[in-house]
């Protein structure tokens, strides 16, 4: 009896040293394929990701433009893509959520770059190397590698063409402070317009730029609105005849359907970087790794066609001049920001 009771603990500690060897190597071998950019480099990870046979994206992207992404990753590779899509806050914390409970299901996340560095910072991203990164303009690649900006939001002041004439559009924030922009703008508040407004403010000098800013509200007022979808429409509909602050690819997209709308970038220009990342405890490693890659070359060459801006140089060129808001910076020094952003334009319109 002792000697079949010996040998059931045997058994067990040796399927117990087992599962720890197969999660090493597990780990390992993720960590080689994060890290690994030979030449051969495609060819293993879609060997693996056919294995895999799936991946899952989070993502918070324009359904349209990841299904034209998706479906034409699943076409080439005959790797099934799970895509749960949400806001950048709901993947921020589904993500950390999940990981707390030990759970993980994500392959990768798309989305906005304050969220991809709060998943960085939550240690829920891999360190990636791929020889793709040559291609992408400068700051794309962040520093800890944790995530890579694939599109950009460009910061883009939008103004009803019926109502402003060509040679009344500003050519700089220091011309809303004349009185004929009395009564006409409108600004919005979302979180990342106040890292816009920090990038801006850094750029000008902070005491200029609130200073600035501060006398446009008491001179003409700044009608302070919930989000960039509303504003935008009120610039369509000519309530909020100019607007500071919309994203560039909005401004597109309403002129493709024929709206009154038209957009100049004032300087110092500013995008909101979205990113793409394979998480740390990726399922399916190899299929993340590789929807990563084609995310940035093939899927970059979807974005542009689709009016978004790219962050891949053989595909577009990045707008000149603009630089990227500094997402890390922010999430550091978020509070003081949205309260001065709060304290320069709420007391400046309806």
């Amino acid at each position: 009896m002792m000697r079949i009771g010996g040998r059931i603990v045997q058994f067990c500690v040796a399927i117990g040293v087992l599962l720890v060897f197969a999660a090493s190597v597990q780990a390992q071998t993720l960590a080689e394929l994060a890290h690994y950019s030979g030449p051969d480099r495609t060819q293993r990870l879609i060997e693996g990701a056919k294995k895999e046979g799936t991946v899952t994206l989070y993502s918070s992207a324009v359904i349209a433009d990841t299904d034209a992404i998706v479906d034409a990753f699943q076409k080439r590779y005959g790797v099934q893509v799970r895509l749960w899509r949400g806001s950048s806050d709901d993947i921020l914390r589904r993500a950390v959520t999940e990981a707390r409970g030990g759970r993980y299901d994500a392959d990768l996340a798309e989305t906005a770059g304050n969220a991809m560095e709060g998943l960085e910072r939550e240690r829920l991203l891999a360190e990636v190397v791929s020889p793709v990164f040559a291609d992408l303009m400068p700051g794309a690649v962040v520093p800890h590698r944790g995530w890579i900006a694939d599109r950009l939001s460009v910061f883009t002041a939008a103004y009803n063409t019926t109502l402003i004439k060509p040679a009344d559009v500003p050519k700089s924030y220091q011309d809303l402070a004349d009185p004929k922009w009395k009564g006409k703008l409108g600004i919005s508040n979302e979180a990342d317009d106040a890292n816009w407004f920090m990038a801006v403010a850094d750029a000008m000098g902070q005491d200029k730029a609130v200073a600035l800013f501060r006398r446009i509200a008491a001179t003409n007022g700044i009608s302070v609105r919930r989000g960039h979808t509303l504003l935008s429409n009120l610039v369509v509909a000519g309530e909020v005849p100019l607007a500071l602050n919309l994203y560039g690819y909005r401004v597109t997209a309403l002129k493709e359907r024929d709206a009154p709308v038209g957009g100049i970038v004032l300087p110092p220009a500013f995008a909101l970087p979205t990113g793409i990342g394979a998480m740390a405890k990726a399922p399916h490693p190899n299929a993340a790794l590789l929807l990563l890659d084609f995310y940035l070359t093939d899927g970059e060459r979807i974005l542009a066609e689709r009016g978004n801006v790219p962050t891949n140089r053989t595909i577009a060129e990045p707008p000149p001049g603009v630089g990227l808001l500094d997402v890390a910076k922010f999430l550091d020094q978020q509070d003081k920001w949205m309260r001065l952003f709060k304290e320069t334009f709420s007391g400046g319109g309806p």
